[in-house]
């Protein structure tokens, strides 16, 4: 357990550049360490929940799984001249569909969003 705690506190703090920071107050260390205890205590509530699912993948395994996941943006010259932007996700691989599945989550994060500019 412990070594799972300090591998993910340190892909963390990559991740989420929380390393090294050097406050000038106190408040803002209180802050840094507040966002660091939440941000694990998210990651041990997904890893649950995807373990009821039967997927106990390590939190970087996870995190390279998810990080396929892209919107793209395809733009269309209309008639008039003006353009239309279609944005929508990519379709999700197998496995980042399973852990989309576990978690209750789309697969297409965001819809499709169209505008005409």
């Amino acid at each position: 357990m412990l070594t799972d705690l300090e591998s993910v506190f340190r892909s963390l703090k990559s991740e989420l550049g929380l390393r090294p920071i050097f406050h000038q107050k106190e408040g803002r260390s209180d802050g840094h360490l507040f966002i660091t205890v939440l941000a694990y205590q998210c990651v041990q509530f997904l890893r649950a929940r995807l373990k009821t699912a039967g997927i106990t993948d390590s939190w970087t395994t996870l995190r390279e799984t998810l990080s396929v996941q892209r919107r793209v943006t395809a733009t269309f010259s209309q008639c008039d001249g003006r353009s239309l932007n279609v944005r929508k996700a990519i379709v999700a691989e197998p496995d980042l569909l399973a852990i989309y599945r576990a978690l209750a989550i789309s697969a297409t994060p965001g819809g499709t969003r169209k505008l005409i500019a």
